[in-house]
């Protein structure tokens, strides 16, 4: 069973939607069986990478919340990071993600794409590091096993790995996906958002239920998404 996962890793739902996934497919009697994938997808796509530009106002400006709202939202998520056992500073940064999607490539091709997935969320929500700057972002993936000058060098070749960032955002587009954390089961099952463990644990359990279906001849096809896991139609 494969489980393709489209996130950004300045996405805080993304980040807690991970953990929460993980402790649904721990819960899951199948979960030796399940192939974890990991792909790229931009909340401000083509945004430029910036190494110390603040979330606050950047927040407020896209969305024209004020103050209150943005803690409000920032309470919200905090509260819902604390519950899952991760940190969540306020005065993290943010930036364009491309630069860093590409590289999750490269750490794909080098069996440590997990890894560096979660050395960069550490960074950002618990750490607030400056994850658009060069040194900081070489600093990140050599301590998740990559070479810091193949680093460096993807970095400076923008068309390094570009293609396969965007066919992922293409492929989501495809499937439906039209904000992060997407997660595909199977081809045939879709979670959206940071639902809780135990949605994740049913939508593995509905997903093997149909694998033995079309061993029996009796399984359908498709996929569709929504706020839980269900079958398509």
């Amino acid at each position: 069973m494969r489980v393709e996962i489209w996130s950004d890793v300045i996405c805080p739902w993304c980040y807690i939607g991970k953990a929460r996934f993980e402790k649904g497919l721990a819960a899951f009697a199948g979960r030796d069986e399940v192939e974890v994938v990991h792909r790229s997808y931009e909340l401000s796509a083509g945004a430029a990478r910036d190494a110390g530009l603040p979330l606050g106002p950047e927040l407020k400006a896209k969305y024209g919340w004020d103050d209150a709202q943005l803690a409000a939202m920032e309470e919200r998520v905090g509260a819902a990071a604390a519950s899952e056992g991760l940190g969540m500073r306020h005065d993290r940064f943010v930036t364009g993600t491309f630069d860093l999607h590409r590289l999750l490539h490269l750490a794909k091709e080098r069996g440590v794409q997990e890894r560096l997935l979660d050395a960069l969320y550490t960074a950002n929500f618990a750490e607030a590091r400056p994850i658009g700057d060069d040194d900081t972002i070489v600093d990140i993936a050599t301590g998740a096993g990559l070479d810091a000058d193949e680093v460096r060098k993807v970095l400076a070749d923008e068309d390094a790995y570009a293609e396969a960032v965007r066919a992922d955002e293409k492929e989501a587009a495809e499937l439906g996906a039209n904000g992060v954390p997407f997660f595909v089961i199977d081809r045939r099952f879709a979670v959206s958002g940071g639902q809780p463990a135990d949605v994740f644990t049913q939508a593995l359990e509905q997903a093997a239920m149909r694998r033995l279906q079309d061993v029996a001849g009796t399984g359908g096809q498709g996929l569709c998404a929504d706020d839980h896991a269900f079958d398509a139609p």
